[in-house]
């Protein structure tokens, strides 16, 4: 901050100049926004309290804090990861480098489960893969009659779904289980919908991605296998046995999946209930559910 000479004092208006002019020139897209983030991450504050503070003088330590994390995020880190938080359907949810920081797509897959909860007077709901459980947790705070279970390979990343179902006053309806897909429910336990994000990134294409995703956040979360397909050809062979009769299965899939994933399930008996495309006009997430035969 010392190289723009400009400012005599350093208050909440310059450093939020400063920083987002910097954040401009390295490329990060919305610099003006992340300077903010992280400005009242520094402060101790809401991200909307620094626009009312522009004349106060941050102390020392606070700047330097702020230092800290302006450099963290021009090596690359997202800026999820810097304030602990991300906002998701709605809601705050904490994330941590264990976890995939929840997008903006994956709220196609939240409202495509919502309208299909509709009318159901109790529904039991199976989140696969939930991370930090941004998927299993949202629908169980917008369809209040629901329970939802959801699992995780990853133990670090249950305990964290485990802290946002408690953060949103649903842990008394989410139950999050360690372990890989199905293999840790009761092997009679059926669902009237599974909900599932999996990694679905050929591990060719990982190094490709932006510095954020490929250096920070979890490779087990984003690997799906040779071709990207693995966990859906599991899902396939896997789920029928855990869905009721009018159940449906939704999954999130990349935005050139679609026809491919449709394919395995159509291939392994399930008829479809059509995909549905993100706010980008990309299908976002495919929806089946039982044939008759299945």
């Amino acid at each position: 901050m010392s190289s723009d000479p400009s400012p005599t004092v350093w208050t909440v208006r310059h450093l939020t100049t400063w920083t987002a002019k910097h954040f401009a020139a390295k490329g990060i897209d919305d610099p003006a926004k992340e300077a903010r983030l992280l400005l009242a991450h520094a402060l101790g504050c809401r991200p909307i309290e620094v626009l009312t503070r522009y004349d106060d003088q941050p102390t020392d330590a606070e700047r330097q804090t702020f230092r800290d994390l302006i450099k963290r995020r021009t090596d690359g880190c997202p800026v999820a990861y810097l304030v602990g938080t991300k906002d998701f359907f709605l809601l705050t949810f904490e994330v941590t480098p264990a976890v995939l920081i929840p997008r903006p797509d994956t709220e196609t897959l939240v409202q495509s489960a919502i309208e299909f909860l509709k009318g159901k007077p109790t529904p039991h709901v199976l989140d696969l893969c939930t991370g930090s459980g941004c998927v299993g947790v949202s629908i169980a705070h917008h369809v209040k009659a629901a329970r939802v279970t959801a699992t995780d390979l990853s133990a670090e990343a249950c305990a964290i779904a485990s802290r946002n179902a408690l953060r949103h006053d649903v842990s008394d309806r989410v139950t999050v289980l360690t372990g890989d897909l199905f293999a840790p429910l009761p092997p009679d336990e059926r669902f009237d919908l599974i909900v599932c994000n999996p990694p679905y990134i050929p591990p060719s294409e990982i190094d490709t991605l932006d510095v954020g995703v490929r250096n920070f956040e979890p490779r087990l979360a984003l690997d799906g296998g040779k071709d990207g397909l693995e966990f859906y050809r599991r899902l396939a062979s896997e789920s029928a046995g855990r869905l009721k009769p009018t159940a449906g299965l939704m999954m999130e899939v990349g935005w050139t999946q679609d026809s491919a994933v449709r394919d395995l399930f159509a291939t392994a008996g399930f008829a479809s209930l059509g995909s549905v495309k993100d706010l980008a006009g990309r299908w976002r997430v495919v929806r089946v559910k039982l044939s008759a035969g299945t």
